[in-house]
C-alpha cells in the first residue's frame, strides 16, 4: 500500500480548502444553520460548480467526476474541518452509492445526473431507533426490518399496480429539505417478510415533513410521515437490499471517519494557537508543561485517527472492485470510524477546557464541534458497539477464551 496521495488527491484538497476558507467561515456556518434549510445553497452550488463533489465518487457516464470512496472521504475531510453546512453526507454518501447500486439503468440515468451536478438532493430515510443497524455499523443487520407489527416503520403495499407507503421515519438526515427521499419499507406480510428500498418525490401528495430540533445543528434531521405515498420501487423486486445496506454501511463509515479526523485537526489548531496567545502568571498558557501534555496526547490520537481513516477509506474503495487478499483483511470502517469519533471528542473536549471561561460559551465555536462528536456518536455509534461489531466481524475472539 502506497500511502502518499496522489496529485489529484492532493489538488481536491487544495481546492476545496481555498473555497471553503472563502466561504464558510463561522459566520456563514451560523447563519446557515438558523435558515429554514439547515444548509446554505449558495455554498452547495458552489461545491457542485466549482468542484463537482456531489458527483465525485460517481461514474462519468451519470455526470460525475468518475473518482473514488477514497476521494470523497479526503473531500470530506476538508468540510469536516469547518463543518460546512451542506448535504453531501445524505446525498453523496448515503443515498447515491445505493441508487448506483440496486437502481435500474433506467433510474440509474434519470436520477444520478442530477444529484452528480448539484441540482437535486437525496435522503436516506430508514425506520428504526438507529441507522446503525441497518448499515450493519454496529451489528449483522440480518435480522433488520423497517416496519412491521407493533414496531411501526413504514410498511408497503401494492395498490392498483403501484406501490403505497405508509408510516413514519424519525430521523432523516437533512430530510426536510431533500428533493429525493430514498425509503427502506416493510412488505410482503409475516410469511414473506423482507425489506425494500423505495423512491419517493420530497413533495409527492401524502409526505409530511418536519425538522427536528437536533443537538448537531450543522447536521439538519427532519421527520418524515408517509400517508398513503405513492412510491416507485429501486431496482428489481428481489434485489437483496441488506447486503447493499451493509457494503454502504463500511464506505460510509470511512466517509464519516476522515470527516470527524478534519474536525478534530481544526479544533486541535485553533487550541494550539490560542495556548500560544493567552497569557497567565506572566508567560503563555501553552509554555506549562501540563497543557503540552494534554495537547500532545490529543495531537497522537488525531494523528492515530487519520491513519486508519486514510486506510479504510483505501480499503472501501478497492473492495468493490477486487474482494481479493490484495485489499486485506475487512475494511474496517466502522473501527476506523470509532477511533476518530474518540479522537474528535477528546480534542473537542480538551479545546473548551483550555480555552478557558469563553470555551463553553454559545458564542464560541468549540462548542460546535464537541457537538458534532456527540451527535455523531448517537447516529452512527456509539464507539464501543462499533468496536465490539469490527472484533465480532473478524472474529477476533472466535474460539478462544477471554482472560478475567
Amino acid at each position: 500500500m502506497d500511502t502518499r496521495l496522489t496529485a489529484e488527491q492532493v489538488e481536491i484538497r487544495r481546492t476545496l480548502r481555498e473555497l471553503l476558507h472563502k466561504r464558510c467561515g463561522p459566520a456563514e456556518l451560523r447563519a446557515a444553520v438558523d435558515s429554514p434549510a439547515g444548509h446554505d445553497p449558495l455554498l452547495w452550488s458552489a461545491l457542485a460548480d466549482q468542484l463537482g463533489l456531489p458527483g465525485l465518487a460517481l461514474p462519468e457516464r451519470y455526470g460525475g467526476v468518475g473518482c473514488s470512496v477514497t476521494e470523497l472521504a479526503l473531500a470530506c475531510e476538508e468540510t469536516g474541518r469547518c463543518l460546512a453546512p451542506c448535504p453531501l453526507l445524505a446525498t453523496a454518501v448515503l443515498t447515491a452509492p445505493l441508487l448506483l447500486a440496486l437502481g435500474t439503468p433506467a433510474q440509474r440515468a434519470e436520477l444520478l445526473p442530477g444529484l452528480a451536478a448539484g441540482t437535486h438532493t437525496a435522503a436516506l430515510a430508514v425506520p428504526g431507533p438507529t441507522l446503525t443497524t441497518a448499515l450493519a455499523l454496529t451489528g449483522d443487520n440480518g435480522g433488520f426490518a423497517a416496519g412491521g407489527g407493533r414496531a411501526g416503520g413504514v410498511q408497503a403495499r401494492r395498490a392498483d399496480g403501484d406501490w403505497r407507503l405508509y408510516g413514519q421515519v424519525d430521523q432523516v438526515l437533512d430530510g426536510h429539505s431533500a428533493d429525493l427521499l430514498l425509503v427502506a419499507a416493510h412488505t410482503g406480510g409475516f410469511t414473506r417478510s423482507r425489506t425494500l428500498l423505495f423512491l419517493v418525490a420530497g413533495d409527492a401528495s401524502g409526505v409530511v415533513r418536519i425538522r427536528q430540533t437536533a443537538l448537531d445543528a450543522t447536521r439538519p434531521q427532519a421527520r418524515v410521515q408517509l400517508r398513503d405515498v405513492r412510491a416507485e420501487l429501486l431496482g428489481e423486486e428481489d434485489a437483496d437490499v441488506l447486503p447493499a445496506l451493509a457494503a454502504l454501511g463500511d464506505s460510509a463509515a470511512a466517509v464519516l471517519a476522515c470527516e470527524a479526523v478534519g474536525a478534530a485537526d481544526r479544533v486541535l489548531e485553533r487550541t494550539v494557537e490560542y495556548v500560544r496567545q493567552r497569557e497567565q502568571f506572566g508567560r503563555p498558557v501553552g509554555s506549562f508543561q501540563a497543557v503540552k501534555h494534554r495537547l500532545a496526547d490529543v495531537y497522537v490520537g488525531v494523528q492515530a485517527a487519520r491513519s486508519a481513516a486514510y486506510h479504510a477509506a483505501w480499503a472501501a474503495a478497492c473492495a468493490p472492485v477486487s474482494p481479493s487478499a490484495a485489499c486485506g483483511a475487512p475494511a474496517g470502517g466502522g473501527l476506523a470510524l470509532a477511533q476518530a469519533l474518540e479522537a474528535l471528542r477528546l480534542a473537542a473536549g480538551e479545546g473548551i477546557q483550555l480555552h478557558g471561561g469563553i470555551g463553553f460559551t454559545w458564542e464560541h465555536d468549540a462548542q460546535l464541534y464537541f457537538k458534532r462528536a456527540a451527535g455523531d456518536e448517537l447516529l452512527f455509534g456509539p464507539v464501543h458497539r462499533l468496536r465490539d461489531r469490527a472484533a465480532e466481524a473478524t472474529g477476533l475472539f472466535a474460539g478462544g477464551e477471554v482472560a478475567v
